[in-house]
């Protein structure tokens, strides 16, 4: 008898720590997938920002059609794969897909910000610095939510691989989170937005 009561009591600690390991790591998943919410605030406020940079810029870029088109494109494909994301942040293809077209995103407003720069009335008008003012702040808090994400996610992924976290996050799916990095050093310098 007392050793049925052993066994019992064995397996009743046995289940708490598997409850607990499962519940710490919905709260981290949850945290991270938040994390990215915040990221995906600011980028929709970093692309709601750029058609309006494109229409003021348009009146004096009259020639530089194709650059323009290129800036609206690659917004345009980072909106929809940020969209794809944030459905689920988990997702690892779906944040590999976000981080090539941030990148796209990124390269065509470096060239948008470096042609801008040779038109001295561009460079003068009110709604151009005003919107490139936005976009500096955006960017800075796009850097933060990142990092925040990142950071969640770092967390989410070393508790996924402890031991005996492995085998709970194993039999219910918990799958290891991607990280928001940049890949390319050109990728690392900060888009120069100032006049």
């Amino acid at each position: 008898m007392i050793t049925l009561f052993i066994f019992l009591g064995i397996v009743g600690i046995l289940i708490l720590i598997c409850i607990v390991i499962y519940n710490n790591l919905v709260t981290l998943r949850n945290r991270y997938k938040n994390a990215y919410s915040q990221i995906d605030v600011q980028l929709k406020r970093r692309y709601d920002l750029i058609p309006n940079l494109v229409e003021t810029a348009k009146g004096y870029l009259k020639h530089e059609r194709e650059t323009l088109e290129a800036v609206i494109k690659a917004r345009n494909q980072a909106s929809q794969a940020g969209q794809r994301a944030a459905s689920n942040p988990g997702d690892a293809a779906a944040m590999q897909g976000l981080i090539g077209a941030e990148t796209a995103l990124t390269g065509a407003l470096g060239r948008f910000f470096a042609l801008a720069e040779s038109y001295p009335d561009l460079k003068a008008n009110q709604t151009m610095a005003q919107l490139m003012e936005e976009l500096s702040s955006t960017e800075n808090k796009i850097a933060f939510a990142r990092q925040a994400y990142n950071d969640a996610v770092m967390g989410y992924n070393i508790s996924r691989e402890k031991f005996p976290n492995m085998i709970i996050a194993g039999s219910f799916g918990f799958n290891e989170a991607v990280l928001f990095e940049v890949s390319a050093p050109e990728e690392r310098q900060a888009v120069k937005v100032s006049f």
